[in-house]
């Protein structure tokens, strides 16, 4: 049995490609018989002509890859395309580093740790790029005489 009028008409109906058309194997000879269009029509109301769905791409792989990549996999010298200011900007490291510095001095300001005078100090030598990290923020208070709560 031939089709394949059956098929471009029921395509130009569905509004799909020939490709895209379905006919129920069952019926092949009932969808031979059908001549015109308004019979087509009836076919596909019956069901025995679809279209098939679009096949898209397969989203399956990359999200795997990216569930490892959130873990820190596959991030080895191997996989890397720029250079280490590129994939971490030198302003979003200062910026992480400059916000937890300036987090802690306003958390030791609230507990009383530093007098307001003390606190604006440190924080403009935090600005300055004083302190590499918070914990050499405490090693230069300790050493200025300021007394951290939490060693007892």
């Amino acid at each position: 049995m031939q089709i394949t009028n059956q098929k471009k008409m029921a395509a130009q109906i569905l509004k799909c490609g020939v490709n895209r058309i379905w006919v129920d194997p069952r019926y092949i000879d009932q969808v031979s018989g059908a001549v015109q269009k308004s019979d087509i029509r009836e076919l596909i109301e019956e069901g025995l002509i679809k279209a098939r769905a679009i096949q898209g791409t397969s989203r399956v792989r990359a999200r795997k890859l990216a569930l490892q990549r959130a873990k820190g996999r596959r991030r080895g010298h191997g996989s890397r395309k720029g250079s280490a200011r590129a994939r971490l900007p030198k302003k979003n490291r200062w910026m992480r580093t400059i916000r937890s510095q300036r987090r802690t001095l306003k958390g030791m300001r609230e507990e009383g740790t530093l007098k307001a005078s003390e606190y604006r100090y440190y924080y403009r030598k935090a600005k300055g790029g004083s302190y590499r990290s918070i914990a050499h923020m405490k090693a230069n208070l300790e050493i200025d005489g300021v007394t951290l709560g939490g060693e007892k």
